[in-house]
């Protein structure tokens, strides 16, 4: 705590007569009302009721002041950290009301000019020496400097109190947001996003920004939630398909590599980044394009990859699945193998599955497309009909491709 010598560093109040404290506390009430007056009238943060809290507060605060004042007068090097912690207390509670330093300073202003005058007053009825006047204002001012200065650390102190609160508070919340559900039952998401000053959103979109170093979003912390996960930082965007966050997301992250998870409720976070990280992994294990990234970066959106994705995620049973359907191509020379299976995909994506169709799909004469259907025909027989066949072997085939791009 910072001592009294600190706080009253120059002490006017030795120079003053120690008659002006007895006329000052037959007065304190009169003083009280005028500097209250004064303060409700001039400084807008505190128009209220005097029997409102603030207004009690307001009060109180002022009759201290001016008890101090008069105790100093008296007894210049008596202990004042009773007062040092009050006016502490009190700059907290400002900032835990919403006020700012600006009408806490302007409030001890307007104090010190009223206090002024009225002590002034009190050493010409006292016919006390006129120079008396001189040094009670430069009292009043070291007293008001002094007071003033105390509340704002109170204030500054619970700023930076709360501001660490919240901080602690978003990081819980994005860690609750981006893990996976367990199967036990989650508690509620209001209290904690509450704590952290964080509106929960109807839907979030989380996005990856690769190797990003120090990165931030100008003007966008208040609603963004972000952590570094290795090199990475994920954002946690609310409401990403509207009111422009993704594009102010695209702009701070020009010249990096940046993927952009789907739109999903708040609780589903989590599966953005799932998909997100899964569209990273998928675009690192492809060949690298002559000439390296664009100059201002990548910017993708996993939305229009989702199935790719989900297929993906469990190759190696989409490998098992497709050695189960379609190994009847295993003991075909490899270059007919290859054509049945583009002509068997193109037969399954087809509306009518007819010949000309699968041509066309295949650019081949329609003649060739029968042939092969022929085969097909004879290596699979019925199960060409089987709806369950024709989406197992549509998902086979579609993992051996993807599975073959990767490569």
């Amino acid at each position: 705590m910072t001592s009294q010598a600190e706080t009253f560093s120059r002490q006017p109040w030795h120079e003053l007569p120690q008659v002006l404290a007895a006329l000052i506390r037959s007065r304190t009430e009169s003083i009280v009302t005028d500097m209250t007056r004064a303060i409700r009238d001039e400084v807008p943060a505190y128009r209220r009721s005097l029997d409102s809290a603030v207004g009690r507060d307001l009060t109180e605060s002022i009759r201290r002041a001016v008890r101090q004042f008069a105790e100093l007068i008296e007894h210049p090097d008596s202990p004042q950290d009773h007062h040092i912690l009050h006016f502490r207390h009190l700059g907290r509670v400002e900032f835990l009301n919403g006020r700012t330093t600006d009408g806490l300073q302007a409030a001890f202003r307007v104090g010190a000019r009223v206090g002024s005058r009225r002590y002034a007053e009190i050493v010409q009825e006292a016919s006390l020496p006129p120079e008396t006047v001189l040094t009670l204002h430069e009292a009043v001012l070291v007293h008001i400097n002094a007071l003033s200065n105390e509340s704002v650390k109170g204030f500054l102190a619970a700023q930076s109190r709360s501001e660490g609160e919240v901080k602690r508070a978003r990081r819980t919340l994005v860690e609750r947001l981006l893990e996976p559900p367990r199967g036990q039952e989650r508690a509620p998401l209001g209290p904690l996003a509450e704590r952290a000053r964080w509106a929960l959103p109807g839907a979030v979109a989380c996005v990856v920004v690769r190797s990003a170093g120090r990165f931030s979003v100008p003007g966008a912390d208040g609603e963004l939630l972000s952590v570094n996960r290795g090199s990475d930082i994920v954002l946690i965007v609310p409401e990403p398909e509207s009111g422009g966050l993704i594009e102010r997301v695209r702009a701070a992250a020009r010249g990096r590599v940046t993927v952009v998870g789907p739109a999903v409720p708040v609780h589903e976070a989590w599966l953005s980044l799932q998909c997100a990280r899964l569209a990273l992994d998928r675009r690192a294990e492809q060949p690298t394009v002559p000439g390296g990234e664009p100059a201002d970066g990548v910017f993708l959106h996993v939305d229009d990859e989702l199935a790719e994705l989900h297929l993906l995620r469990s190759a190696p049973i989409g490998q098992l699945l497709g050695r189960r359907v379609l190994g009847v191509f295993t003991d075909l020379p490899q270059g007919r193998a290859t054509r049945l299976a583009e002509t068997l995909d193109a037969l399954l994506m087809s509306w009518g599955r007819t010949a000309p169709e699968v041509a066309q799909a295949l650019g081949i004469h329609p003649q060739t497309a029968r042939k092969r259907l022929r085969q097909l025909e004879e290596l699979f027989g019925d199960r060409l009909a089987d709806p369950r066949f024709r989406f197992e072997a549509l998902l086979a085939l579609r993992t051996h491709a993807l599975r073959a791009n990767a490569v």
